[in-house]
């Protein structure tokens, strides 16, 4: 993987910090997609349609998780800092600091990818 430059790091950083203070309600999950590749292995740059959107993500934040018809508070399925498997469609886009983010479902997440 190239190396990452400081600035990039720190923005990072500073969405994360930023996001993580949006708890989501209930059973949510907000998640920030991983973005493709814009090069190849080669490093030849890649054309918009060439690039596959990827249903791979890091979850930001998660709610409390929703209750059950007795009361009980069910928990998540994940945790932030998880990468999980997404759905190709479905979730709210959130924009956070020209951040776009996405919030899912725990139940609409396909997998965690260890």
């Amino acid at each position: 993987a190239p190396a990452r430059s400081l600035t990039c790091i720190h923005a990072d950083l500073r969405l994360m910090a930023t996001a993580r203070r949006l708890i989501p309600l209930l059973d949510r999950v907000l998640v920030k997609r991983i973005e493709p590749p814009t090069k190849s292995i080669g490093g030849v740059l890649l054309p918009d349609s060439a690039q596959t959107k990827l249903n791979e993500g890091i979850v930001i934040s998660v709610g409390p998780g929703r209750r059950d018809k007795d009361g009980t508070l069910l928990p998540m399925g994940v945790s932030a800092d998880d990468k999980v498997l997404l759905p190709q469609y479905g979730g709210s886009e959130v924009t956070i600091e020209d951040e776009d983010l996405v919030l899912f479902r725990d139940e609409d997440i396909l997998g965690v990818l260890k």
